[in-house]
């Protein structure tokens, strides 16, 4: 789960709703994979990396769902995990690694990938597409980018 969520990019209502058939049609993971946001409805397509891949490989073999299930399920069968389910979850994955719950979240695994991806790259736009905004400036104000960042960035480009 800590893997799919960090991959997709997705918030938290949205990856307790995937289901085995989004990410794993034929039984096994897939290269891409494509959900519909719940706040914008806007699909949103992206990568599981090789390690997500094997995690939810091994998951579905030891958790035996079928499709058309939800991947994760929270206690009461065949429903999904609750948002507030899976943030439990998390904060207690934050302190077992000794991070502080009260300062990272399930918003955090939302924002590693793309904030890394533009440190890397510099291509807001791609970044923009990956998360599933429609306007840019959200964007910027989602990665919290400011002169000092765009300095920088420009910078590292020799002409």
């Amino acid at each position: 789960m800590f893997n799919l969520a960090i991959d997709s990019k997705l918030r938290g209502c949205d990856i307790v709703a995937i289901r085995v058939d989004d990410v794993a049609p034929n039984g096994y993971a897939i290269d891409r994979a494509t959900v519909r946001q719940r706040k914008t409805g806007r699909p949103v397509r992206f990568e599981l990396t090789e390690q997500t891949r094997q995690a939810v490989d091994d998951y579905l073999k030891v958790s035996r769902k079928k499709p058309g299930e939800f991947l994760f399920t929270g206690p009461k069968s065949g429903r999904s995990m609750t948002p507030r389910q899976y943030g439990r979850l998390v904060s207690d994955w934050f302190v077992g690694v000794g991070l502080d719950p009260h300062l990272y979240g399930t918003h955090s695994l939302r924002r590693t990938k793309a904030t890394l991806i533009y440190r890397r790259t510099g291509n807001l736009r791609a970044v923009q597409l990956l998360l599933g905004h429609t306007k840019i400036e959200s964007t910027v104000r989602y990665l919290g980018i400011d002169v000092d960042d765009a300095l920088a960035i420009a910078e590292q480009v020799d002409v």
